[in-house]
C-alpha cells in the first residue's frame, strides 16, 4: 500500500501513510499511529542513508564520468526520498518515473537518460538491484553493460532472469568493473556463470 500512494498535493504522504498505519493497527492500536509512523519513517531513511564509503565513490565517479538516477515509484514519495537522502548532488540527471509516462523496464526512460547527458546508451552502464526492472531496461536499451547488486532475497539467476553483464557484492565493488587495469580485483562475470546460477 506505501507503494501506491497517491500523487495528489491535496493529500500528503505524511497524511497517507499515517492512514495506512491506523488501518494496520486496528481501533485498540490506531490512537499511538503517529507515533509509529515517526519511527517508521526516521528508521526508513536511517537504513536508506549512504554509507560514507558509497558517497566518496560517487564523488570519485562524478569527477569522470555523468552519473544518472532512474528510479521508479510516484513522484511525491521518489522525490521525499531524494532530498532526505540528499542524493541529488552526485548526479547530472534524475529521472523519477511518476513525473514520466515510462517506468523501467521500459527502453524510453534509459534513452531519455542518455538523451538528456548526452551520450550513447552503448557507452552507459546500469547499476541496479532488480533484475526485471534495472538490469531487464538497461539491456533492452541497448546499454553497454549492465552490472546487478542483489540485496533482495533473490541473490542467483534462474534461467529465464535477464543476464546482467556483472555481478556484484557491494556497491562500492563498481570501481573495480570501472577501473578494469592489470591488477583489479576479477568480479564475478554474470555472463560466464549463468549455467550454474551465479
Amino acid at each position: 500500500m506505501f507503494r501506491n500512494c497517491p500523487d495528489n498535493q491535496a493529500y500528503d504522504l505524511d497524511t497517507w501513510r499515517t492512514s495506512l498505519w491506523t488501518k494496520a493497527l486496528g481501533d485498540k492500536y490506531s490512537c499511538i499511529a503517529d507515533k509509529i509512523y515517526a519511527r517508521w519513517l526516521y528508521l526508513r531513511y536511517r537504513y536508506l542513508a549512504l554509507t560514507p564509503e558509497t558517497q566518496s565513490m560517487l564523488l570519485e565517479l562524478r569527477k569522470k564520468y555523468l552519473l544518472g538516477l532512474i528510479t521508479n515509484g510516484c513522484s511525491n514519495a521518489q522525490w521525499e526520498k531524494i532530498r532526505r537522502l540528499d542524493v541529488a548532488r552526485f548526479f547530472d540527471v534524475i529521472l523519477v518515473s511518476g513525473d514520466l509516462p515510462w517506468e523501467k523496464p521500459e527502453s524510453r526512460i534509459f534513452l531519455e537518460a542518455c538523451r538528456i547527458l548526452g551520450v550513447l546508451p552503448s557507452n552507459c552502464i546500469m547499476v541496479g538491484d532488480k533484475l526485471e526492472t534495472d538490469i531487464q531496461g538497461g539491456v533492452g536499451s541497448g546499454l553497454g553493460g549492465t552490472v546487478w547488486l542483489p540485496i533482495s532475497d533473490k541473490t542467483r539467476l534462474s534461467a529465464d532472469d535477464p543476464k546482467p553483464d556483472y555481478t556484484i557484492k557491494r556497491v562500492t565493488d563498481l570501481m573495480s568493473i570501472i577501473n578494469r587495469r592489470p591488477g583489479a580485483p576479477e568480479l564475478e562475470d554474470s555472463s560466464s556463470n549463468a549455467s550454474d546460477g551465479s
